[in-house]
């Protein structure tokens, strides 16, 4: 009644609620992690070649291709794949591995090729280089294998060889990980998380996590960060940790870098938490992932654990009782 009699009640009224919705979702102040106390330029962080030097003979031929296939995947190898149909969605390797896996902090390929063969948990075995392009394929891609000896494998093989020109076997180098992050002491805050999604997020990957199409509908200019076209459960980036490693170091695209951050720590773990939440839909997952529980990594959300952990404890923490367990009673520690 109030309300009819007087009309600028309901707009004070709504004023005061986006107030309390923007007081709720407000930055939360952090000290300083490790990696922001220390200068920019203690690390020597590796950058992409030129092109213009891959060379002009058969190799470089199928490094120019497998360059081509990791920006482009969908309209070579996606749903209506002009070489062949083996992505289930439309999404390119360039949407997590960035800059066509050059960039620092952004999953670049820098070391991968003298790190290959090796030991990977989520399959419990050695893979090839080849193996591990069709890991990515077949989970975040929601695909099925490419043939191992086919060109396409091969050309992406050549190019991440290119790209790792000069970088000694087994050893990393700066960037060619996730930023390092300052774990809190308490479970992780969805609520907080979605208003950081809708603050930072959402004007790319969509209100409802549904990513942006470019206008003919080919692929994604913004991939989905959720639903039945996204990554499936058992990809790197369905754990929470290791996505906000990367959401840190990248994301907003259009305003952070890996040395000049946006999100807080704690920002880049809740709307990890919430993009992965179980509220949201995603793809089935395939196959058994991480079958050794003795190689498990901690922000793996699904059991069984060699831990007295839950389930819930592993997927949103806190994950600081975790680690102490697994150190304390020798246990394999891996985020």
């Amino acid at each position: 009644m109030l309300l009819k009699r007087f009309p600028y009640l309901t707009i004070l009224a709504s004023f005061a609620v986006v107030i309390a919705v923007l007081y709720s979702c407000r930055p939360k102040s952090e000290a300083p992690t490790a990696f922001e106390e220390a200068s920019a330029d203690t690390l020597s962080v590796r950058t992409a070649p030129d092109t213009a030097a891959i060379p002009n003979n058969e190799f470089g031929d199928l490094v120019r291709y497998g360059r081509e296939l990791v920006l482009h995947t969908a309209r070579y190898i996606g749903p209506d794949g002009m070489v062949g149909k083996y992505l289930g969605n439309k999404m390119n390797c360039t949407n997590c591995h960035l800059d066509a896996g050059t960039r620092p902090f952004g999953l670049n390929y820098f070391s991968s090729h003298g790190r290959y063969p090796q030991y990977r948990a989520r399959e419990n075995r050695i893979l090839s280089l080849a193996e591990r392009i069709n890991n990515c394929i077949e989970r975040p891609h929601n695909g099925k294998p490419l043939p191992l000896d086919s060109k396409e494998i091969l050309a992406i093989s050549c190019y991440i060889k290119w790209l790792g020109e000069g970088i000694p076997v087994e050893e990393r180098v700066d960037g060619d990980e996730g930023l390092e992050l300052r774990l809190p002491d308490a479970p992780l805050n969805l609520n907080n998380g979605r208003c950081v999604y809708h603050r930072e997020c959402a004007r790319c990957h969509g209100v409802h996590g549904e990513g942006k199409f470019l206008p003919d509908q080919s692929t994604y200019e913004y991939p989905p960060l959720w639903g039945m076209t996204s990554y499936q459960p058992g990809s790197s980036m369905f754990r929470i940790i290791k996505s906000a490693r990367f959401i840190k170091a990248n994301m907003p695209h259009d305003k952070a870098t890996w040395d000049k951050p946006v999100l807080s720590d704690r920002d880049a773990l809740d709307v990890a938490a919430f993009v992965n939440s179980q509220e949201h839909d995603r793809p089935e997952k395939k196959g058994l992932d991480y079958p050794n529980v003795e190689t498990k990594p901690i922000d793996y959300p699904f059991g069984p654990y060699n831990d007295p952990f839950t389930e819930a404890q592993h997927k949103y923490g806190p994950y600081k009782p975790i680690i102490a367990y697994r150190k304390k009673h020798g246990l394999y520690v891996n985020y």
